[in-house]
């Protein structure tokens, strides 16, 4: 199963965790087949907000709210199940630094349903 983590950080620790250590968690999770993607996010500060509201366009500089820990990147993973998911995600190196979110990830209902009756089709 897919799960997304997501990693934030405070405005203080966004550099407290080197890259390479970073992208060295992120080849051991590749050999073994676990990473499906992950990439490193600029500053809040350089976010735009967009947002359609009755048919119009608002695109806002900054992010969609203040908040104290702040939104630094992702991993896309394959785990197991949640528990193996969150052993992974407690290894990532920013959790010593910030929060790691661990989310799984869903499929677009295209087909519409109950999850068994697209199964069978």
């Amino acid at each position: 199963m897919k799960y997304l983590c997501l990693v934030y950080l405070a405005p203080e620790h966004w550099h407290a965790c080197p890259d390479r250590t970073c992208f060295d968690y992120g080849q051991q999770l590749r050999a073994s087949g676990r990473l499906l993607a992950a990439e490193p996010l600029h500053p809040v500060a350089s976010a735009t907000t967009v947002r359609v509201r009755n048919g119009e366009v608002l695109v806002h500089d900054g992010p969609f709210a203040e908040t104290k820990e702040q939104l630094a990147g992702f991993y896309l993973i394959d785990a197991h199940d949640l528990n193996d998911a969150i052993r992974i995600a407690a290894q990532i190196p920013p959790s010593q630094h910030g929060s790691i979110e661990v989310r799984p990830v869903r499929e677009l209902d295209v087909h519409g349903g109950a999850p068994a009756e697209r199964s069978r089709s």
